[in-house]
This record gives C-alpha cells, sequence and structure tokens, in this order.
C-alpha cells in the first residue's frame, strides 16, 4: 500500500493511505461523528472494492459520518460500453406506441447513444462536487448529500426520491435551495439540504435480510437528522419518497414540523360522500383504475418476485435501461417522447447509476417489502403541504387531501411537470418548496 503526500484540505493536508485505483472505487471513510468533522479531524481514505468488472462494493459504514467520494474506474465503463455492443435485440413491436413497452427504435437510440456519446464523467463530478457521505444506521450503511447553506436563518429539508429515481433527480435543485440569493430567491427562502439514498439504491447499502419497510426507513431518517444535529426541520418526497415522508408525519420524531408531498399517497380513495363522487373525484378514481388494469405489472413483479427479476437487469445494462426508461415515458409530462420532459442524459444518469451500482433486485424488493403493507392513504395530524404536478400518474383532488390531513396547509396545483418533479421542472419544484416552507420558519 502507497502513501500519496498531496495535500487535501478536508484533510488538513495529512498524508493519506491509497489503494490502487486501477480496481477500486475511491471512498472518503473517517471514524468520527458530524461534530468531529466539523472540527476538521482527519479522515482516513480508503478505498472500495470493485466486485466484479461491472459492480462496485461499498466499504463498511460505522456510526460516524464519513466523507464519501464516486470514482468509477474506468474498466466499468469499457465493460459497460462492451456489453452494450453485445446486446441481443428483441423483435420488433407490432404497434405503432408505447402500449407494448419502449419501442425497438427508441430502444436501439438510446442505447448507441449511451454507448458512443453519453459521459458518466459529468455527473460524477457533479455528484463529488457536493458533500457526500455515508453512515450506518440501524445496521445499515446509508449514503446520503448534505449541503448547508451559508444563510443561518436556513430550514434543513430532507428529500427522499422514489423509483425507479435517485439521489440524482435533486442535483438541480440543491444550488437554488441552498442559495436562494444567487437564485433568484431571498435569504429568508434558504435550505440546508440532506438527501439520502434509500435503502439497496445508489451507494447506500442493500439489505441482507428482511424488515427494511417505509417505517423503518422514516425511522432511519429521523436518526440521520438528529445525528446531524438539527432539532428543527421539514421532509419532502414523492413517489417512495412521499411515502417515508409520510411515515415520518405519522411517527412524529422529535424535530420534524412539517412535510410537503409531490405525490400524496391518497389511495386507496376516501369514502365516497353522500351524494356520492364528485366529477373530479372520478377522474382521479379512472386514473387509478388504469394504472391498475394497463401499468401496475412492474410493481407486481417488483412486489412478489424482485430475486427473478434481478437476474436479467443484473446482467443486461439494456435491460436494465429499459426497464427505467419506459418509466421516464410513462410518468413524466410528454406527448410521447421522453426527452420531452428530461433530457436523454439525465436518464442516463439515473439509468447508469442503478448499473454501476448493481441495484436492480436491491432496489425491487422495497416493493416486496412494502408495497402491499405501508404504501396507502393515511390519516396524518403533522402539518402537510402538497404539490401537483399535472403530468404525474395520479393527481388526485383537494378534497381528498382535506379528507386525510387534519393539518393541509398548503396545496397546489401546477400545469406543468410530472412523477420526476425536481427533474422535470427543478424552477418549479424550488418555488413551491420555498412557497410551501415559508410558514414553517
Amino acid at each position: 500500500m502507497k502513501m500519496n503526500h498531496d495535500s487535501d484540505d478536508r484533510t488538513g493536508g495529512a498524508p493519506t493511505p491509497m489503494c490502487s485505483r486501477r480496481s477500486f472505487m475511491r471512498v472518503a471513510a473517517a471514524s468520527g461523528g458530524a461534530g468531529l468533522l466539523s472540527a476538521g479531524l482527519l479522515p482516513t481514505i480508503v478505498e472500495a472494492r470493485v466486485g466484479s468488472p461491472s459492480q462496485v462494493v461499498l466499504p463498511p459504514a460505522t456510526p460516524g459520518i464519513a466523507p464519501f467520494k464516486v470514482h468509477v474506474p474506468q474498466q466499468m465503463l469499457e465493460d459497460l460500453k462492451k456489453r452494450l455492443g453485445d446486446t441481443r435485440w428483441p423483435d420488433k413491436e407490432p404497434v405503432t406506441d408505447w402500449s407494448q413497452g419502449v419501442p425497438l427504435a427508441k430502444a436501439q437510440a438510446l442505447v448507441e447513444y449511451w454507448s458512443s456519446q453519453y459521459d458518466w464523467r459529468r455527473v460524477e463530478g457533479a455528484l463529488n462536487a457536493r458533500p457526500q457521505f455515508r453512515t450506518e444506521i440501524d445496521g445499515l450503511g446509508f449514503h446520503f448529500i448534505h449541503v448547508r447553506s451559508k444563510h443561518e436563518s436556513a430550514l434543513p429539508v430532507i428529500l427522499t426520491h422514489g423509483w425507479p429515481g435517485s439521489v440524482v433527480e435533486f442535483l438541480q435543485v440543491i444550488s437554488p435551495l441552498v442559495d436562494p440569493t444567487s437564485h433568484g430567491g431571498k435569504a429568508e427562502d434558504a435550505f440546508h439540504v440532506v438527501i439520502p439514498s434509500l435503502p439497496g439504491f445508489g451507494f447506500s447499502d442493500k439489505p441482507t435480510e428482511s424488515g427494511w419497510r417505509l417505517p423503518r426507513i422514516a425511522n432511519a431518517w429521523a436518526q440521520l437528522m438528529k445525528r446531524l444535529g438539527y432539532s428543527h426541520y421539514v421532509a419532502q418526497g414523492g413517489d417512495w419518497g412521499a411515502s417515508v415522508s409520510s411515515w415520518m408525519a405519522k411517527q412524529q420524531p422529535s424535530g420534524l414540523i412539517a412535510v410537503h408531498l409531490n405525490l400524496p399517497i391518497l389511495f386507496p380513495p376516501p369514502p365516497p360522500p353522500p351524494g356520492g363522487y364528485t366529477a373530479e373525484e372520478q377522474a382521479a378514481l379512472a386514473q387509478l383504475e388504469r394504472f391498475s388494469t394497463d401499468a401496475s405489472g412492474y410493481a407486481s413483479i417488483q412486489g412478489t418476485r424482485p430475486q427473478t427479476l434481478g437476474y436479467g437487469l443484473a446482467d443486461s445494462p439494456v435491460g436494465q435501461a429499459m426497464w427505467i426508461y419506459e418509466k421516464f415515458q410513462g410518468w413524466t409530462d410528454n406527448k410521447g417522447d421522453p426527452e420531452e420532459a428530461i433530457s436523454l442524459d439525465h436518464m442516463l444518469d439515473d439509468i447508469t447509476l442503478y448499473w454501476f451500482t448493481n441495484t436492480a433486485a436491491s432496489s425491487a424488493r422495497l416493493y416486496y417489502e412494502s408495497f402491499r403493507k405501508d404504501f396507502a392513504r393515511m390519516p396524518l395530524e403533522l402539518p402537510v403541504a402538497i404539490s401537483i404536478f399535472k403530468g404525474d400518474m395520479f393527481t388526485p383532488p383537494k378534497v381528498w387531501g382535506e379528507r386525510t390531513y387534519s393539518k393541509l396547509f398548503y396545496w397546489n396545483e401546477l400545469d406543468k411537470g410530472g412523477h420526476f418533479a425536481a427533474f422535470e421542472q427543478p424552477a418549479l419544484f424550488t418555488e413551491e418548496m420555498r412557497k410551501a416552507f415559508r410558514q414553517m420558519r
């Protein structure tokens, strides 16, 4: 093992042990907690081994807050390109739309771009430009981004992604939330931002035993915020992130004052009023029916046989890509082409993260754990704010929110954006966060 004597401001210029970069992903690990980090004590630089040419293996996490950097070795990029070149394609679909899944021509165009033009190093640099960490909570290592605002009055917020999302969904909103004065806002709009990766997603650990359901994740997030020293904070999420945030509101951990949801979990719907459901409510019921009959197959598979699904997606980057790409088409605000809502580069940022971390099966297992047990409407007594983006798969009426959330203090319906709100409409998402939480400061 060689010693690297290059100076690093974060380690006080101290020498740090280094392993071979050729087969390792660089990760900085520290033994101390948040207090030790802020005191400037020296972290030890360690390396996470590559388990195969196509998968990273993370270093063990500790209860301390360990600085983290992403570096995917070149051999993994080359392995991905080779696998893409070796793809065996299915027959062309007999329809002219996306009704049977991703059209062959669209799939081949995405793979051609992925292989010849896409630059993973760009998003890797974007991630590493933000402070990232890993810490162990309840026996599992969690990855998270943590960016503090320069404004002392900033409100801490924990943002939670869903499936098939990841922390990259929020990269475009971090700076506007943390530094509003440089992005059209006021100092009093500032947030301290915490963005964890769900268990089994991204650079968080993959559970090796059953039991990581939504209530347990919600409790882990509360522990994370406490560990970071936040005694007063809010939570935000869509998709699984909305359920995690809702479970946090239900558990009411010390310090959590409100939640914001961009996919309120308002299904199954409240019972009909004496006069029956209104036209607006019936439209929402029709959305739920369409999802159940035409769009829920992925959830049934992930909720019952995630392991079997994982073999194909872990072995084929094209299989992994199309499993996600279809959702970007079906759940975003577009007129048929997902690139109308999210750039191909940004979609591939998310897809490639799933590929390099080999998290197809481990992310799908969240459905097995919680989809039928914890992912449902629940009354909440904590203050709740809602933003409805019209292109989402489900846009419930306000009356359902009023019947479910006793302290619903904000409801806004936007005419642009869809399921991946921060990814699709970062400016609108940022403004919704500012407006919703102004009265909570």
